[in-house]
């Protein structure tokens, strides 16, 4: 059944005035016009009056004029006067007209009705009407405004005066949020450490006898996607407790000291149920460091509430029981007053997820999915390198979608690298016309960071390589990068010569270079620069880093010499990588033209492809052997289905056969 609202009341009072103001009111598709007394004697004693109507109060009366006389008196047809026209007449005396009447109904001049209408007023209800719907409307209007205003407050009118609370959606205990640890697959330390602030919530008096405090605050620090607030609500799940959950940027309003007033509020809030948690989402966009610089202009009314905020979390004020979580993805942004220990007591990494994690995150995003009996979880895993968790939903989401495009019933593991190619490089377009000069100019620059690649033995291990436009590229190669956690100068080189592969092919085999190199460029030059300045990886400017995260800082750590002398060394670096290229090119020269030729034929083309051409890699990385063994157990795989499905084959023929016998000797 429909839920009541107010709303129906409302629509039925109005409905009910329409229609009685409609019930009540006279025909207004029929004209009336004035006239005067004697002019209404006349149209009587010539026979056009059908009924006459008196009003006592008002000395008035209303002459309905007969069909065929409309013409007479109004000189209009029926379409413009309406069926039942009339004349209103102002009279002195009613005795008169009742005489007057009298004596036409003897002369046979009127036959009509003649009767009497008592109200006082035959406009009443009309202008009952006109005014209720007036004053409604200007209520209904006010009404609205301050609904607006107070935010969709229940309040009506009050909402204006509630412009200094605090927008924190409240949950009474934090199991409400259906989430626990069970749902945040991965992120083993955070959790671990998240845990600890369930346990002080759910027994401090095991800390507090030891004399120890409970933390007043965590902060969770990671790129976007990594499940920061995901942690949070599994933190209020876990521990049963109220959870006050808002965005930094709620506390920022166009009214001056809103922002202040509503940490204050929260606060309050939060304090009337301690033991409690309040989780703040993007903190940054209240947190930012404050100006040191005042001249060159800042938000005040960000400073105010970033000030009350820092108050709230450690002032002269006591929020025992309270803990403070935040989410940001930009800690670097922070100001120094709200990192220090006792507001935000601990830092929590929520990094990117690595194998095994991923691996944990695939079988959670899985479960609602109807799979294919043979997908292999690790194989999608190491397909996903750099994923978040929320990239490895998406690639969930994507493989059903691609799956229910091909009509299928299960989703498969190629549904799945398809997912991983649209999130990765973009929708293929295969409708894009392009000519076969540029066809060839594409398959060669592609060869040629295969061909680099493959020669290289930090470069990381090709999959395959296409020359399918996907997004703003004419082509790609993907690669499966080794999930290093340091990086070493010979395998950031190495990476930089595969880079530049493509440019050099052009120049070298096609003669001419294109603008299809410009993402190349661009990344290796921010790698060149990046190992220079901030890693101090160059021959001239050795251990030196310029890296300065100073938000404020307006110049430059090094002096006009330096940075000549630094744009220099980039300058040697890309050059030397350059040339490198080329040399390998120019040596395996044949291969790269067989390489070429083939994504011309085939437009797809996979690491199998690569190693007939130019033999197994020189170099076997770790990635590498898991492709390898992949390779194998898929291998494997496909042939043991192979002998099963010819083992199913030759008894469905034997079964056929001795069927086939029985039907003969019955015969």
């Amino acid at each position: 059944m429909p839920r009541f609202n107010m709303n129906w009341i409302y629509g039925i009072v109005i409905l009910s005035l329409i229609v009685l103001y409609i019930t009540t009111g006279q025909d207004k598709s029929s004209i009336s016009t004035q006239v005067s007394y004697s002019d209404f004697k006349v149209m009587v004693t010539k026979g056009y009056a059908k009924d006459i109507v008196v009003n006592k109060y008002q000395n008035t009366l209303e002459m309905y004029v007969k069909p065929e006389h409309i013409r007479d008196v109004f000189h209009q047809g029926v379409q413009q006067t309406g069926k039942n026209p009339s004349i209103s007449v102002a009279i002195g005396s009613v005795d008169q007209v009742e005489q007057f009447i009298n004596k036409a109904r003897e002369d046979k001049k009127f036959t009509g009705k003649f009767s009497y209408d008592n109200s006082k007023d035959n406009d009443f209800f009309s202008s009952l009407f006109m005014n209720i719907l007036f004053f409604g409307g200007i209520i209904l209007v006010w009404m609205f405004i301050m609904r607006r205003m107070g935010g969709g407050s229940p309040m009506g009118g009050a909402g204006i005066f509630n412009v200094g609370k605090s927008k924190a959606q409240m949950y009474e205990k934090g199991g409400e949020l259906g989430i626990t640890f069970k749902d945040v697959a991965g992120q083993a330390g955070a959790k671990q450490e998240m845990q600890e602030i369930v346990d002080f919530l759910k027994n401090p008096q095991k800390y507090t006898d030891l004399g120890g405090k409970i933390p007043k605050g965590a902060l969770l620090v990671g790129p976007p996607g990594t499940g920061k607030t995901l942690l949070a609500k599994a933190v209020a799940g876990e521990a049963g407790v109220p959870f006050f959950s808002m965005s930094g940027s709620d506390f920022v309003e166009m009214f001056v000291g809103v922002g202040a007033s509503r940490v204050r509020d929260l606060f309050e809030k939060a304090k009337s149920k301690a033991p409690c948690i309040i989780f703040i989402d993007e903190i940054d966009a209240v947190g930012r460091a404050r100006s040191k610089n005042p001249a060159m202009g800042g938000n005040d009314e960000r400073e105010n509430t970033l000030n009350a905020l820092l108050t709230e979390m450690d002032g002269f004020g006591t929020n025992s029981g309270i803990i403070t979580l935040a989410a940001t993805n930009r800690a670097d942004m922070l100001d120094s007053a709200l990192m220090r220990a006792g507001r935000f007591d601990r830092q929590i990494h929520v990094d990117l997820p690595d194998l095994n994690e991923r691996r944990e995150i695939f079988v959670v995003h899985l479960k609602p999915l109807k799979l294919d009996e043979n997908l292999d979880i690790d194989f999608l895993a190491r397909q996903t390198p750099g994923f978040s968790g929320a990239d490895i939903a998406n690639v969930c989401n994507e493989a059903a979608l691609i799956a229910a495009r091909h009509n299928s019933e299960k989703v498969c593991k190629q549904d799945f690298l398809d997912a991983v190619d649209r999130i990765i490089g973009g929708l293929e377009k295969k409708t894009k016309v392009m000519t076969e000069a540029e066809k060839k100019s594409i398959a060669i620059h592609e060869a040629g960071h295969a061909t680099i690649s493959w020669f290289t033995e930090f470069a990381n291990p090709l999959v395959k390589v296409s020359i399918v436009p996907r997004g703003r590229a004419l082509g790609a190669a993907w690669y499966l990068p080794e999930e290093r956690v340091l990086q070493t100068k010979e395998a950031m080189l190495d990476e930089m010569c595969s880079l530049l592969g493509g440019r050099a092919a052009e120049e070298l085999f096609v003669g001419s270079i294109s603008t299809g190199a410009m993402n190349d460029l661009e990344r290796t030059t921010k790698q060149a620069y990046g190992m220079v300045a901030y890693a101090g990886m160059s021959d001239k400017l050795p251990n030196l880093c310029y890296y300065n995260q100073q938000e404020y800082s307006f110049q430059k750590p090094y002096s006009e010499a330096t940075a000549k002398l630094l744009d220099e060394e980039v300058m040697k670096m890309v050059n030397e990588q350059y040339a490198r290229a080329k040399k390998i090119l120019e040596e395996h020269k044949e291969g790269h033209a067989q390489l070429a030729q083939l994504l011309i034929e085939r437009e797809v083309i996979f690491a199998d492809d690569v190693e007939k051409i130019f033999g197994k890699r020189p170099w076997t990385s770790r990635a590498e052997e898991l492709i390898e063994a992949q390779q194998r157990a898929e291998a494997e795989r496909m042939a043991e289905e192979r002998g099963k499905q010819l083992e199913l084959e030759a008894k469905q023929k034997e079964e056929k056969e001795a069927k086939s016998e029985e039907a003969k000797s019955e015969v």
